[in-house]
């Protein structure tokens, strides 16, 4: 899944001389459109003195607490496909940029007021935060140990500005946390990682101050000037191009009921649900919850061969303080059948025959407890032979419908969409007079995205090497959790799909699905 975390404070701090008269040190620009990183040198004279530097400074603070929401059930923020990728946009308003610069990210140490300043012309608008004070606190000024946010120093220290090092007791010991990226032709967006920065945040070892954008060490000091790198901030006018932190987890679950084969491992999920809400599944006299790893049994039967796999409660989420992430109301069980099996399935026969004859056995699915006193679910699934073809290479013809799908959306909205799969080159070769009721085709990877339709810009692309955008699958089909919230509003969208499947990758939509957010 993506979530964006949205900036929630943004300015950018300057020392630039005015009319060659004074330093503009106590100028704010909190409320206008960009986020200006600028370096002047031996550009301007001040009453007469020599060589002189000027420059900017971007600070901008991001709202984590949808990551925090989601740390419960969904998102893992020490797990490894846990991403959050600091993001601003570029404003190409065509007016010269500079190259081969380096851009560092520092959290900062003391929190800034973002004020309302807007004037990045002669810089006359007077607030906090500026180029000497971070904040206004109690009736009086919050300045910087240093002028520019510029004292660094580790995690803990007192009297710093910037954090350049820290220790999050990770095993790593202590480390530098500067992010940066290199701007080659000057017209880049940045994109910064800080997935490190993020999970410390959110597991309360660092505080969410916000962030110093600058320029690198040695591109702030040596003799040379670089103007402007000129970013869009969170009150620009194009909502596509405000700042946010991308976060990206994955989230999907892979339940096999529909698309299980023999010779490979499959998953198999059951869901406990209490009125409107997810439960444990209760046994006994003492209704106890039936919790943890292998707390209960799958059995599967079709005739005279039965398998009992061990099932868990299912994991998801930040492990909590007692070492566990179990989510709760969801079960499964892992394992695989070998075709060749020759266990007796009905006389004689045994399972590896009947693989071969018909190319699929349904079983008898048995969820009970340890002891073997309860049933909690019983059901059936149909496993079949693993598809082969003679000599051909176009195996099927993916296509995507978007079951229940709306035309409008609310801002507030978390919804689940169902798709479902078809391949055209089966249903030409069916040997049917006319298809009543089709089946769901089960694409084993697919991965979805969000384009802006008017301007056809990408809100975030495929997630395939995270797999946070990879879809979902259970009994009934394919599917995927959303949060339309990622979605500036008043603006129509559409999904594209990538499928990944049998060596052939292919992008579709339904073009039907379009929608707008209100």
């Amino acid at each position: 899944m993506k979530i964006f975390c949205t900036a929630s404070s943004d300015s950018y701090i300057t020392d630039k001389i005015i009319d060659s008269k004074f330093r503009a040190e106590d100028a704010n620009t909190g409320r206008a459109g960009t986020l200006d990183l600028f370096k002047l040198w031996d550009e301007t004279t001040l009453k007469g003195t020599g060589s002189l530097n000027e420059l900017s400074r971007i600070l901008i603070k991001f709202d984590y607490h949808k990551v925090h929401e989601l740390t419960s059930s969904k998102i893992n923020v020490a797990g490894s496909d846990f991403t959050a990728l600091l993001k601003i946009f570029d404003i190409g308003a065509g007016n010269a940029v500079p190259a081969n610069f380096n851009v560092a990210v520092f959290p900062l140490s003391q929190s800034f007021d973002e004020g309302i300043g807007k004037d990045v012309s002669s810089f006359g608008d007077l607030d906090a935060c500026n180029f000497l004070t971070a904040s206004y606190t109690d009736s009086a000024d919050v300045l910087w140990n240093s002028s520019g946010a510029n004292t660094a120093g580790t995690l803990g220290d007192a009297s710093i500005d910037i954090i350049a090092q820290a220790n999050f007791l990770d095993g790593n010991g202590q480390v530098n946390i500067i992010g940066e990226q290199k701007f080659v032709n000057g017209t880049e967006d940045l994109a910064i990682d800080i997935t490190t920065l993020v999970s410390a945040t959110v597991a309360g070892q660092l505080a969410n101050h916000g962030f110093r954008i600058s320029f690198s060490g040695s591109d702030e000091n040596d003799e040379k000037s670089r103007f402007v790198k000129r970013f869009a901030s969170r009150h620009v006018a194009d909502p596509l191009l405000r700042p946010r932190v991308e976060i990206s987890f994955a989230d999907s679950h892979q339940d096999n009921h529909s698309n299980f084969f023999f010779d490979l491992s499959g998953s198999l999920f059951l869901n406990s649900y209490a009125r409107s809400g997810a439960a444990h599944i209760v046994s006994g006299s003492a209704l106890t919850a039936i919790t943890g790893s292998s707390c209960l049994h799958l059995k599967l039967v079709s005739g005279s061969f039965s398998k009992v796999i061990s099932a868990s409660q299912h994991t998801g989420g930040t492990i909590d303080a007692s070492g566990e992430n179990y989510l709760t109301g969801v079960y499964s069980a892992s394992f695989a059948i070998p075709s060749n099996d020759t266990s007796v399935i009905n006389g004689v026969d045994t399972l590896a025959k009947y693989v071969a004859t018909s190319g699929s056995i349904i079983f008898d699915e048995y969820w009970y407890s340890l002891d073997n006193s309860v049933g909690f679910h019983t059901g059936s699934i149909e496993i079949k032979r693993l598809p082969r073809f003679s000599g051909d290479f176009t195996t099927q013809e993916p296509v995507i419908h978007m079951t229940n799908a709306h035309s409008e959306y609310r801002k507030d909205d978390q919804i689940r969409l169902r798709i479902f799969g078809r391949d055209l080159k089966d249903e030409r070769q069916s040997p049917v007079k006319v298809p009543i009721n089709l089946k769901p085709v089960i694409f084993e990877q697919v991965y979805y995205r969000v384009r802006d339709v008017d301007s056809s810009r990408l809100i975030f692309d495929f997630g395939e090497d995270d797999n946070s955008t990879r879809v979902s699958t259970d009994a009934e089909g394919m599917f995927f959790d959303f949060h339309i919230d990622v979605l500036p509003m008043g603006r129509v969208y559409e999904f594209e799909f990538l499928i990944v499947n049998r060596g052939v990758r292919t992008i579709t939509k339904d073009s039907r699905a379009q929608f707008v957010v209100r």
